[in-house]
C-alpha cells in the first residue's frame, strides 16, 4: 500500500465549504490529513464535514469563521488546535467576489474583497505562525488566481486582491524561511464553481454559451474542475514540494499563454 501524501498532517482550510476549498478538504483528508473546514457558511460547512467523515471518520471538523475578522481568526485558531493538536499546513482559500464596472464598485465592495482575499490570509498566516514553527514540515498554500496577472472585464477588486495575494506569498516565503516554513500559491484559471453561475448572471449570458467561450479561451478546450486545483494544492502542501517556496502553480488549461 502506498504511503498517504499527507499522513497525519494537521490542516486548516479557509473557504472550505464549497467549490475549490471543499475539493481541497476532501483530497487532503483522503491523503491522510486531519482537516479543519473553516467557512462562514454553516450549512455548507457541516455538509462538507459530514461527507468527508463518511469516508474518513473523525478526519474533519467545521468551524464557522469570518476570515475578515481578527477575533474570528483567533477563535478559529483556538478551536482548531483543540481538535488537531497542532498545525502543519494552512490553506488560505476564502474568497469574496464583486462583479461590476469600476464606477459601480463601492468603498464597501473594495473593503469586503481585500479584507477577505488578502488581509484575512495575512492575518491567519500570522496567527498560525507560532504553531507552524513547531511543525517539522510546515507549509502555507494560498489560492490566488490567474486574475492576479491577467485582466478580465468586471473583476477589478478581485483581480487586484489576487495580484496582492501573489506578492504576499513571495513576501511570506522570504520572511518565514528562517523557520523552515514554505509558502506557495496556486493560480487557477476558469474553474466551475458556484461563482461561475454568478459570473454568468453578471454577464447576462447562458451557461452553455459561457462554457463554450471558456473552452475556446484555453488549450485544453474545457472549463477546469475544483479537484484539479486541489491536486496542485496537495502537491505544494506535501513533502514532495520540499524544495519549492515563494512561487506559484498555474492551473488554467493554458489560458494565459493562449
Amino acid at each position: 500500500m502506498s504511503k498517504l501524501r499527507l499522513d497525519n498532517k494537521k490542516v486548516i482550510v479557509t473557504g472550505g465549504a464549497d467549490g475549490i476549498g471543499k475539493a481541497i478538504c476532501k483530497v487532503f483528508a483522503d491523503e491522510g490529513a486531519k482537516v479543519i473546514v473553516a467557512d462562514i457558511n454553516q450549512n455548507l460547512g457541516k455538509e462538507t464535514v459530514d461527507q468527508i467523515n463518511q469516508n474518513n471518520p473523525n478526519a474533519s471538523k467545521y468551524i464557522q469563521t469570518d476570515i475578515s475578522s481578527k477575533s474570528s481568526i483567533q477563535a478559529l485558531m483556538e478551536q482548531s488546535l483543540n481538535f488537531l493538536g497542532g498545525l502543519d499546513i494552512v490553506v488560505n482559500n476564502a474568497v469574496a467576489f464583486v462583479f461590476g464596472k469600476v464606477e459601480d464598485v463601492t468603498k464597501e465592495d473594495w473593503e469586503k474583497v481585500f479584507n477577505t482575499n488578502l488581509i484575512g490570509a495575512a492575518n491567519l498566516s500570522a496567527s498560525a505562525l507560532p504553531h507552524l514553527k513547531l511543525s517539522s514540515t510546515p507549509a502555507i498554500v494560498n489560492i490566488a488566481s490567474v486574475g492576479g496577472f491577467k485582466a478580465s472585464p468586471g473583476f477589478i477588486p478581485y483581480q487586484a486582491s489576487k495580484a496582492a495575494l501573489i506578492q504576499l506569498t513571495k513576501g511570506l516565503a522570504l520572511d518565514l524561511s528562517e523557520y523552515g516554513i514554505r509558502v506557495n500559491c496556486v493560480c487557477p484559471g476558469s474553474i466551475y464553481t458556484s461563482a461561475t453561475d454568478r459570473h454568468i448572471k453578471f454577464e447576462g449570458s447562458d451557461k452553455e454559451s459561457h462554457l463554450k467561450n471558456v473552452a475556446k479561451s484555453n488549450l485544453i478546450r474545457r472549463i477546469g474542475t475544483p479537484e484539479e486545483v486541489a491536486y496542485a494544492a496537495l502537491f505544494l502542501a506535501s513533502d514532495e514540494a520540499s524544495f519549492i517556496t515563494g512561487t506559484q502553480i498555474v492551473v488554467d488549461g493554458g489560458l494565459t499563454i493562449h
